[in-house]
């Protein structure tokens, strides 16, 4: 039996690419409610840090909203939007994490670009199988997972950067299930 997948590859990548188009012309994103959009290509189950079964590629893309002041004491991170799509049919899912970034260097001539580094942690759900593995999907044991994100990039301009990715998403063993989903690849962000 075919799983069902709740977002639909196709409806709901052209919903993200329109998405991120309107959020790059709103009045809101201009003023400052909006930090940064990001889109990418990601290798879908690499098997780094467990097993490869599942295929395909994933395009992705992500909000990044303005970081409020009362997580100011925590280093200020950014609350993250975003969702993956994998163009095999195999697990699909929406995340929601906070983000925190970092620069690691500043070239001397030019004062807007450079190396940062940046880290991401929250949760997510999933449209994959749960307990039983069929046909080269994963059994991800509950609905809701952690989620996970490492980024390092080079910020081209005061907008625009460029990064390599690796997210995990897992259930920290609270399930009989857990064999973990772990995607890497290449992103571009726009700042606003």
């Amino acid at each position: 039996m075919d799983r069902t997948h709740f977002f639909g590859a196709r409806g709901l990548g052209t919903a993200l690419l329109a998405a991120i188009a309107l959020m790059l012309g709103t009045t809101d994103a201009r003023a400052g409610v909006i930090d940064e959009v990001k889109a990418g290509v990601l290798a879908h189950d690499v098997g780094l840090l467990g097993d490869h079964v599942e295929g395909g590629a994933d395009i992705m893309g992500e909000v990044l909203f303005a970081s409020p002041q009362f997580l100011g004491p925590i280093g200020a991170p950014r609350p993250t939007l975003g969702a993956s799509v994998n163009t095999a049919g195999k697990t699909d899912y929406l995340y929601a994490d906070l983000t925190w970034t970092g620069t690691l260097w500043h070239p001397m001539l030019r004062p807007q670009d450079g190396v940062y580094v940046g880290g991401a942690l929250g949760g997510a759900v999933h449209d994959g199988r749960l307990n039983q593995s069929v046909d080269d999907d994963k059994a991800l044991g509950t609905r809701a997972l952690f989620h996970v994100g490492v980024e390092l990039g080079y910020q081209i301009s005061a907008a625009n950067s460029v990064e390599i990715y690796l997210d995990h998403l897992s259930n920290a063993d609270t399930s009989t299930h857990n064999p973990g989903l772990n995607n890497i690849g290449l992103r571009t962000g726009f700042k606003f």
